[in-house]
């Protein structure tokens, strides 16, 4: 396998849209590297750079140590499993298996040796007479990914492999996915829209935006110290609630004062951090799980929110209550069995402070 190492990518099509911009990014060899982020963000660009079906307008790729920049996406050493699978109709699950090495004119013996062991590693192995029309969308996926196992690749490339897939055959997917990966010590890169496929996934995940890396970090990492606005609501779910406000002193304590009359005393450890920036604009985060969910003690010891109930949602081990404050919709998460409420009430929920996040209102970097 190899390590893959991206310098100052660059991707602008002929209208002058940029794709893609200043990519930098090195992948580790066997390492299992998810770009995520919303549509039109450039993940599926940057994966098609690597794999060579889009040229780079600027910048180098690497595979190991080689340049890949003028090299045939054939020549690569790479194997890419596509979103609608990709499979020729007319040949059998073997026959498109063992396609690309009847190509390479690989020996018979071998291609039927590697055929069986990665069928028989994915669950397909019954299924190698049948034809793509006769398989389930699960079946077609284990296909695909069947058919890039056998090339042997330095790197596997997944670009959206299970968007086409129900929720329960995703999970499931999700699974044997990452159990693939271990079971073959493989370099992989996924790209995907959905966060919760980012987070269960990747040793590493890249938040991106408009083109650009947004931060890139272990899952953990994000969820717990976004370091921008942009990833702390792109990564969570429900997403974080943001307030624009202040930081107010009163009565010898530090306040965030925000629209809407909200205000929310600070902890000492957020006084040290945030103390020099009174009346400056400011951005408060709080994640929905933080408001409401608080023991005993903590609801003492933490300063609460005003709003009316809206909606309640119910999800089996936990509620979603979307809440008016003012004239913004906050999302509270809190445990099925603390449901007390009903739509149409007045009620305060604690904000449990210690875990908020603040961002600069300008450059919405984290502080």
């Amino acid at each position: 396998m190899a390590k893959v190492t991206l310098e100052n990518v660059k991707k602008v099509y002929d209208n002058k849209n940029v794709a893609v911009n200043d990519f930098s990014l090195e992948i580790k060899d066997k390492e299992f590297m998810v770009f995520v982020g919303p549509s039109g963000c450039g993940k599926s660009t940057t994966l098609r750079m690597i794999a060579g079906l889009e040229e780079i307008t600027s910048g180098t790729i690497s595979i190991g140590d080689k340049v890949v920049n003028d090299i045939l996406p054939k020549d690569r050493n790479i194997a890419m499993v596509f979103q609608n699978y990709a499979l020729y109709p007319h040949m059998t699950v073997f026959e498109n298996m063992a396609f690309g090495l009847k190509l390479r004119k690989v020996p018979k013996n071998e291609i039927e040796s590697s055929v069986k062991s990665a069928a028989e590693i994915l669950g397909i192995g019954d299924l190698l007479g049948r034809r793509p029309g006769a398989l389930s969308g699960g079946q077609r996926q284990r296909v695909a990914v069947g058919r890039a196992i056998v090339r042997k690749p330095s790197v596997f490339l997944f670009d959206e492999p299970l968007s086409n897939l129900d929720a329960k055959l995703r999970t499931q997917m999700r699974t044997e996915i990452k159990r693939l990966h271990k079971s073959l010590n493989a370099t992989m890169i996924y790209v995907t829209h959905d966060q919760t496929e980012a987070m269960t996934m990747g040793d590493r995940i890249v938040v991106m935006k408009d083109g650009i890396i947004r931060q890139a970090a272990e899952p953990l990492a994000l969820y717990n110290e976004p370091a921008n606005k942009f990833t702390a609501g792109f990564i969570g779910m429900p997403q974080m609630n943001f307030f624009d406000g202040h930081i107010i002193s009163e009565n010898g304590k530090l306040l965030f004062e925000g629209d809407r009359g909200i205000k929310l005393a600070l902890s000492e450890e957020l006084r040290s951090k945030l103390g020099g920036r009174s009346n400056e604009k400011i951005i408060l985060g709080i994640r929905p799980e933080e408001i409401g969910s608080l023991t005993a003690r903590q609801k003492k010891d933490n300063p609460s929110i005003r709003g009316i109930i809206d909606v309640i949602e119910p999800l089996g081990s936990e509620i979603y209550l979307y809440l008016t404050c003012g004239t913004r919709e906050v999302i509270a998460r809190i445990a099925s069995d603390e449901n007390i409420y009903s739509a149409g009430h007045e009620i305060d929920l604690p904000v449990n402070i210690s875990k908020a996040h603040f961002f600069d209102s300008i450059t919405e970097n984290r502080i």
